[in-house]
């Protein structure tokens, strides 16, 4: 099936369900950002390059069966200046404009869902809400506690698969800089065992204070670097 004929009956099926109403709103195609699924978004309002508003978000499998619907308050797309935008019209995304984010979150081998739903991170920066998969349920659940830190933190998190953690950043002001990094229990949830706090203010030196949870018990080591130094340490 080629392209034209995969987006005339994604075009179809969302007629169907929705109706009319679809084809007075903004469309886009997300290819390739994930081994699974392609997505199709729905959003009400663009302008000057960029959409935010309240969106849904339609997820297809590889046989291009309709797996979930999503909806987002506040779904934002940058497009960038001079991009010429038509309602109804389906309009594919580069993965860099995609407001979706796929990966392992929660490390149990299924990829999960992540949706841009506004700014509300740390210093504005993009907040997103988290769903998981369930193999029991056979669908996309949404996690309270991953969605807390992908829209209290500075962007979206990172993980570590091999050890299993999930790491956040944070920033006040200038100069204080944050990390603080996640172990994912199966089953159980997220237990929070290392923050890191580095302090820029004086202009000669960083001061990095270390808090972690080993055996239950936390400990706090705090060290003192050049300046020069420690710039040079992040560089490599």
């Amino acid at each position: 099936m080629n392209m034209n004929i995969l987006n005339y009956y994604r075009s179809l099926s969302a007629f169907i369900v929705l109706g009319p109403l679809c084809f007075g709103q903004y469309q886009f195609e997300v290819k390739d950002a994930s081994k699974n699924y392609d997505a199709i978004i729905h959003i009400e309002n663009c302008f000057d390059g960029q959409c935010m508003d309240k969106g849904t978000v339609e997820l297809f499998n590889n046989n291009n069966s309709k797996v979930q619907t999503f909806t987002s308050d506040n779904l934002v797309l940058y497009l960038g200046e001079g991009k010429r935008l038509e309602r109804g019209k389906i309009i594919p995304l580069k993965k860099e404009q995609s407001p979706l984010i796929f990966g392992d979150f929660n490390f149990d081998g299924t990829e999960d869902l992540a949706i841009r739903n506004g700014n509300m991170g740390n210093y504005s920066s993009a907040s997103y809400d988290v769903y998981v998969f369930n193999s029991t349920r056979m669908a996309f659940v949404k996690s309270k506690e991953l969605t807390e830190l992908a829209s209290d933190n500075f962007d979206f998190f990172e993980t570590d698969p091999v050890r299993k953690r999930i790491i956040t950043f944070g920033k006040d002001g200038c100069c204080r800089l944050f990390t603080t990094e996640y172990e994912v229990i199966p089953n159980k949830g997220l237990d929070r065992v290392l923050d890191k706090e580095e302090d820029l203010t004086h202009e000669d030196y960083v001061k990095v204070t270390i808090k972690e949870k080993k055996n239950n018990k936390w400990t706090t080591r705090t060290k003192v670097y050049p300046s020069d130094q420690y710039n040079r340490e992040k560089v490599k």
